[in-house]
């Protein structure tokens, strides 16, 4: 890894936790006091530059935990230096970088980016449900969950619109709303203070995309997460598929999670899977690691992305996916700026799609 600040110590805990799948290599940071810190806590190799850390470890890709303006440099580089690279979200910060990013790199294919909410479990059920054909033909998707490129990513996976252009309108609206609770703790503050509610359409000629967030959604727990997926023959609706399962028959089913650790169960504390209609269709690759949702979906994409990295799976996401989400969520931005619809582009990562 490239960086120490908050996102590589996620990558640093995950490795920690499941010793037996993932190790780091390697960690990389310019400050000789961060490199004593860094090697002391995690016990983990630590390199003052990149072209020492190529040189002296073998690994199957590196993550650049860089901020987003040095991302897109950092990551040519390392291709440039013959790795596979493993990216954070979003991997340039404005369309221009996207554009540069993906004429420097993008026809190598060695990079992908760490976009993990489609795998997030209840999220993957959704998948396979909309796969299956289980709603009939996806119509909308509304995610009121997580932000920008990352609701991006849900909407473009659960519409199935792959790179097709949009017409977004975007608004911003204020309410009051306490927020006791943020990445550092709680805060014990209880007062109510203005907060920001994004809403936004997208329209990708025909199938259609809202966007709702409000701020620190993330961390609020006075505002819950929500996602409506809608069929032509039914819907999921957060943890419910409803369908039409003949002629005179309506049918709900729960997405149903098995939890191990409840009451008497001696287990360890883990998702172990979710299942629908007795059928499992998301079940945990790290059992015992005690990893929250979130934590397992970044697991998945880390096992994923070794098993590409060797030759041995397909890529997990690739840049072109994540080009086209922060893509998507700058046209949010620019409408929110403008009070306008924006209309995307086809860009050249969309290729033949």
């Amino acid at each position: 890894m490239i960086g120490t600040g908050w996102r590589s110590e996620f990558f640093l805990r995950l490795a920690r936790q499941a010793p037996s799948r993932l190790r780091v290599s390697g960690v990389v940071t310019r400050s000789a006091e961060r490199a004593e810190a860094v090697a002391a806590e995690w016990d983990v190799p630590v390199f003052r530059s990149t072209d020492e850390l190529l040189e002296s470890v073998a690994s199957d890709f590196v993550i650049p935990c860089v901020p987003w303006d040095a991302s897109p440099e950092v990551i040519t580089g390392l291709v440039r230096a013959g790795a596979r690279v493993l990216a954070e979200t979003p991997p340039a910060p404005d369309l221009a970088g996207l554009r540069e990013l993906w004429a420097a790199v993008g026809a190598g294919g060695l990079v992908q980016v760490a976009e993990q909410y489609p795998r997030m479990p209840a999220h993957a059920v959704r998948g396979a449900l909309v796969d299956r054909g289980a709603i009939g033909e996806v119509g909308s998707v509304q995610v009121s969950s997580t932000h920008m490129y990352h609701a991006m990513a849900l909407i473009r996976r659960l519409l199935g619109v792959g790179f097709a252009p949009a017409a977004v309108h975007a608004r911003r609206f204020s309410a009051p709303l306490a927020d006791p609770l943020n990445r550092d703790g709680w805060t014990g503050d209880t007062t109510a203070g203005p907060a920001g509610t994004t809403l936004a359409t997208l329209d990708f000629g025909g199938p259609m995309g809202l966007y709702d967030f409000t701020d620190n959604q993330w961390w609020n727990p006075l505002r819950a997460r929500r996602i409506v997926v809608r069929g032509s023959h039914g819907e999921i609706v957060d943890d419910t598929l409803t369908r039409l399962a003949d002629a005179r028959s309506v049918v709900d089913s729960p997405l149903v999670r098995r939890r191990a650790g409840v009451d008497l169960n001696l287990e360890g504390v883990d998702l172990d899977h979710i299942s629908v209609d007795g059928e499992v269709l998301w079940r945990n690759r790290l059992n015992g690691a005690r990893l929250s949702e979130d934590d397992l979906a970044v697991t998945d994409l880390l096992l994923d992305t070794v098993a590409w990295a060797r030759g041995a799976g397909p890529a997990p996401y690739p840049l072109a996916e994540a080009c086209q989400d922060h893509q998507l969520a700058l046209a949010v931005e620019e409408s929110l700026r403008t009070g306008e619809t924006v209309g995307t582009t086809r860009e050249a990562w969309a290729g033949q799609d």
